[in-house]
């Protein structure tokens, strides 16, 4: 996970002062509160975690954290959210229906990677699959808006190359989507730590069953 540097923690006076007074709140709190969340997401899952451990690291009171959401959940999604959308901003500008097929394919495999931008993308889905039981709601947050939008990109990109005849009509787009995704969590748990390639491995061992001959 991306972290900022430490720093002077952003104090809470201000914002009860502000919230009295009507005026917005200060971004830096919640920037503050929401960099805590997500840490502690990874130290401590999100069953473990407590609201007064983050109003802690964050610097601020609980009801400071309280005025924002209304329980962990909410600043949970919001803490993913965020994350969400920073991957989403971390791609580079690449139109990818304009690139060569075959890079094109790599680089969609590329994004599908859960640690794209969060390092620490791994623990975290462990953590969320752990909640499958406990908060089932949460584990389809994160497959909402974490896992189908990049395997989505994956089954977008074949469907393209597919219209321009770089891979067979009849490749299953579904499923090979899937086996890319799948590829991360299989190099985790057999412990290969050099992935920076994976990409490029995997793209090259499936191009040669769907490449259109």
């Amino acid at each position: 996970m991306a972290e900022k540097s430490a720093g002077t923690a952003p104090s809470d006076t201000t914002d009860a002062t502000s919230s009295r007074g009507g005026r917005p709140r200060d971004p830096a709190l919640d920037d503050a509160i929401i960099e805590a969340t997500r840490r502690r997401l990874v130290l401590d899952g999100y069953s473990q975690m407590s609201m007064g451990d983050i109003a802690s690291d964050a610097g601020v009171t609980r009801p400071t954290i309280y005025r924002r959401w209304p329980g962990k959940f909410e600043l949970v999604v919001d803490a993913l959210d965020y994350g969400f959308r920073a991957q989403r901003a971390s791609y580079p500008g690449l139109e990818l229906e304009k690139l060569p097929p075959f890079d094109a394919f790599v680089e969609a495999v590329r994004r599908v990677d859960p640690c794209y931008f969060n390092p620490d993308a791994m623990v975290l889905m462990g953590n969320f699959m752990g909640e499958k039981l406990r908060t089932p709601a949460l584990l389809e947050i994160v497959r909402e808006h974490a896992v189908e939008p990049r395997v989505n990109l994956v089954e977008r990109v074949l469907e393209n190359l597919r219209d321009r005849k770089a891979v067979r009509a009849d490749v299953d787009t579904h499923t090979v989507a899937t086996l890319c995704f799948g590829a991360y969590y299989a190099a985790f748990l057999r412990g290969d730590t050099d992935t920076a390639d994976l990409a490029h491995r995997v793209a090259s061992t499936i191009w040669s069953g769907i490449a259109a001959s």
